[in-house]
C-alpha cells in the first residue's frame, strides 16, 4: 500500500518538474530569438497648431451672399 502512494507521489513530482522545465526552456528560447530593440531616438514634441478664429461679417442687405471669412492668427 505504501509503495503505491510513494510511486504516485514520485510520478507527480517528476511530472511537475518536467512541465516547469519545459515552460522555462520555451520562455528562454523565445527570449533568445527576439532581436534587441534599438533604444528609441529622442523625439522632439511637435508644436500644437494654433487655433484659428474666423470673423464672419453679417450684411444687412436682403441678399444671402457673404464675403469670405477673415482669418485671425494670434502670435505667442
Amino acid at each position: 500500500m505504501f509503495i503505491g502512494i510513494l510511486y504516485l507521489f514520485l510520478t507527480f513530482v517528476i511530472c511537475f518538474i518536467l512541465v516547469h522545465l519545459i515552460k522555462l526552456a520555451h520562455m528562454g528560447l523565445k527570449s533568445v530569438k527576439k532581436k534587441p530593440e534599438p533604444p528609441p531616438a529622442e523625439k522632439k514634441p511637435e508644436p500644437k497648431p494654433e487655433p484659428v478664429y474666423y470673423i464672419v461679417e453679417k450684411k444687412r442687405s436682403r441678399k444671402a451672399s457673404y464675403s469670405e471669412p477673415k482669418e485671425i492668427k494670434f502670435k505667442k
